[in-house]
């Protein structure tokens, strides 16, 4: 199976302070790879890596190696926006714009210069069909996004992203702010997208990572303690402490 996302020896200082501890580890292509552990073990940290996201927060420093598809995100040549849009981000609240549905979907288009409508009437049912939005919002594309529910904004962002063609999609927590019905829907709309992304998803929910990724990895205090496929690694971890937080002796 193909890696995407190689990272390697990667530690990572706020104000010299060490948050993450030489991770090692492989994100596989149009899989989706889970990142559990308790709060503060450095999942988010290293999720914001992924896309240089922590190069937005002062006095943070890393050192190591990210690669993707081969080539290293950390370069100095590194053109960041670009790698923001192949690897896109959905966070943890809900952020749509105060725009409408369609202005949402259409703007990262408008910001690399596009603006034929056809093109971008296209891609905004394209994207919002894949995040299963369209049927329920296509008769008021016009309105404002701020007006949906909390679910259909966090799917409104999933398209907006989506729209992007990225190859990567992180997930920060992407259900912790909602219901469980519209957690239901996010987690259906995650196994139909890793047939064309790869996803790497935050979650705080060991359940949640049981029921849909393919790989779990395990976090402690900045380290990676493991990774495994999921079954095996909620069935049978290799680790005293892995197998400690799943059946809920600490964290």
């Amino acid at each position: 199976m193909e890696s995407v996302l190689k990272i390697s020896n990667l530690n990572l200082y706020y104000t010299g302070v060490q948050a993450l501890y030489g991770i090692e580890m492989e994100v596989k292509k149009n899989h989706v790879t889970a990142f559990i552990g308790p709060s503060g073990c450095g999942k988010s940290t290293l999720l914001r890596c992924l896309n240089r996201m922590n190069d937005l927060i002062e006095n943070c420093k890393v050192e190591g190696s990210v690669k993707l598809d081969g080539t290293e995100i950390y370069d100095k040549n590194q053109d960041v926006v670009s790698l923001r849009t192949r690897v896109g981000m959905v966070f943890q609240k809900p952020n749509p714009f105060p725009k409408t549905i369609y202005e949402n979907v259409a703007y990262g288009l408008r910001c690399q210069g596009i603006k034929d409508k056809k093109i971008l009437d296209e891609v905004v049912e394209k994207s919002l069909k894949k995040a299963a939005l369209w049927e329920e919002v296509k008769d008021r594309l016009g309105q404002n996004a701020l007006r949906l529910s909390g679910g259909q904004q966090q799917r409104l962002c999933i398209a907006r992203a989506i729209a992007m063609e990225p190859e990567v999609i992180l997930m920060d927590e992407p259900t912790s702010a909602l219901d469980p019905i519209a957690t239901a829907k996010i987690e259906e709309l995650i196994q139909d997208l890793k047939t064309e992304y790869t996803i790497v998803i935050v979650t705080h929910s060991m359940q949640q990572a049981a029921r849909i990724s393919d790989e779990t990895a395990f976090f402690l205090m900045g380290e990676l303690i493991e990774m495994n496929a999921t079954k095996k690694l909620f069935q049978l971890p290799n680790d005293k402490r892995t197998e400690d937080y799943i059946t809920g002796r600490f964290g």
